[in-house]
């Protein structure tokens, strides 16, 4: 069995967690513990901006992304459960998608769903393109960030009201910007 590790980034992410200054966490996308105001990212309003998605080649995916969320949002991997930081995550805002910075999610549509990764019953309209996925042989619905394409999970029928869905969605595939700090 391998196993993918990237040292640089397991430096810069103890480094960010010891209170060295974030401006080196964000040139990496490490942004444990920390919020959107500390970092160089900053959300692009929908129908903004100067850049065509569909035309960043793989090696610019790759440079703006870490190794983690290349191989979830290019390569339609999934994370352990468990292992998102955004799992601990309380205070109120939005859920952004980490490859172009839609919003996608709000807190209010946030719930506790004990699967081990961060679950939404409904999401921002307009934000998610849906296909059928079968990886694991049976059918899921899978979903996508409508603007840069990029994997963010699956949707089950076994949510709670009002919708009665589980939007499960990869924690490396967000980020989180609390409220008043976009």
């Amino acid at each position: 069995m391998r196993f993918l590790f990237d040292r640089r980034q397991a430096l810069l992410t103890g480094l960010c967690a010891a209170g060295i200054p974030l401006s080196a966490c964000a040139r990496t996308g490490t942004t444990e513990g920390a919020s959107m105001s500390d970092t160089a990212i900053r959300p692009v309003p929908l129908g903004e901006g100067d850049i065509d998605w569909d035309a960043i080649t793989r090696e610019e995916w790759q440079e703006r992304l870490t190794n983690e969320q290349f191989r979830i949002l290019r390569k339609e991997g999934t994370e352990w459960a468990g292992s998102s930081d955004l799992n601990k995550e309380k205070r109120e805002g939005t859920y952004i998608c980490a490859g172009c910075y839609l919003p996608i999610f709000t807190s209010e549509q946030r719930y506790e769903s004990g699967t081990g990764w961060p679950s939404f019953f409904d999401y921002e309209e307009g934000t998610l393109g849906f296909k059928t996925d079968y990886k694991l042989i049976y059918p899921r619905k899978e979903y996508h960030c409508v603007r840069c394409g990029g994997h963010q999970g699956h949707v089950f029928k076994d949510g709670p009201d009002p919708t009665g869905l589980r939007y499960c969605n990869n924690g490396a595939a967000l980020l989180f910007v609390p409220r008043g700090e976009a």
